[in-house]
């Protein structure tokens, strides 16, 4: 293991971060993406005008998350370390009580999805590189937290089973109500062949008896695969919303 990411793996950043992930993941559980959600007044105040006014001394060192999250400029590619960095601009801006814990749903079914509508057209426009994508035995080329909130979505659901996302029909039928069906649709999309040769690690998953343990066994892969590989958290970033120092015991 590199020596920094042991110093990573302890830090108040890596608490925040997942902790912000977990909570979402809690906020989420059997809702559907066009279910009513609450957005809080500074919720509205951001859209409008970006930061709040008493928060405007953190715009510089939240801006540069928001700066990280569209991909390498020189590179054209794009993959999980850049959709952290997404969402640890929305996590900071929860730290600055720009976002509330009321707002969690809106963090996720509007800003989130949002974001990856954004980010899918620019990967069909400009063919983006996957960065740092483990091909075929990889979850995906470019995403994974929609995957985890997505799977939340469906615990407990009275119908749809893991089974049924490799059912294109059944995909296309409930997409526009759940997160982890849009991102399968857009696999369907842009690659070609058996499902289960192009998307292997999906495919497997899809064998899982319930959404329940997809959800558990997505964060630790999560953590593993992606929190855990220096090529994916090297870029990230630090400072006083998300510092590099020990969790305080």
């Amino acid at each position: 293991m590199v020596p920094d990411m042991g110093k990573w793996k302890r830090s108040q950043a890596y608490a925040d971060y997942m902790g912000f992930v977990l909570t979402l993941n809690e906020g989420v559980k059997g809702k559907k993406l066009s279910c009513e959600y609450k957005v809080s007044e500074e919720a509205e105040a951001l859209v409008s005008t970006v930061l709040p006014a008493d928060v405007h001394p953190a715009a510089p060192e939240i801006a540069v998350y928001l700066k990280e999250a569209v991909g390498n400029s020189t590179r054209i590619d794009y993959g999980t370390g850049h959709e952290a960095a997404f969402a640890a601009f929305l996590c900071c801006l929860c730290k600055v009580g720009a976002l509330r814990v009321d707002d969690q749903m809106a963090i996720i079914f509007r800003v989130f999805n949002r974001y990856l509508e954004v980010m899918r057209k620019l990967q069909k426009t400009y063919r983006m590189e996957p960065a740092g994508s483990q091909g075929v035995w990889g979850l995906d080329d470019f995403q994974f937290l929609p995957f985890i909130w997505g799977s939340s979505q469906f615990v407990d659901h009275p119908t749809l089973e893991p089974r049924h996302f490799v059912d294109e029909k059944v995909v296309n039928e409930h997409y526009p109500d759940y997160m982890f069906f849009e991102c399968i649709k857009f696999i369907n999309e842009m690659k070609t062949g058996p499902f289960a040769e192009h998307s292997n690690q999906l495919w497997n998953i899809s064998a899982v008896p319930t959404w329940s343990k997809v959800n558990q066994g997505l964060i630790r892969m999560y953590k593993a695969e992606c929190l855990e590989k220096f090529p994916v958290i090297q870029h990230f970033k630090f400072g006083s919303l998300l510092s590099i120092q020990p969790v305080k015991p």
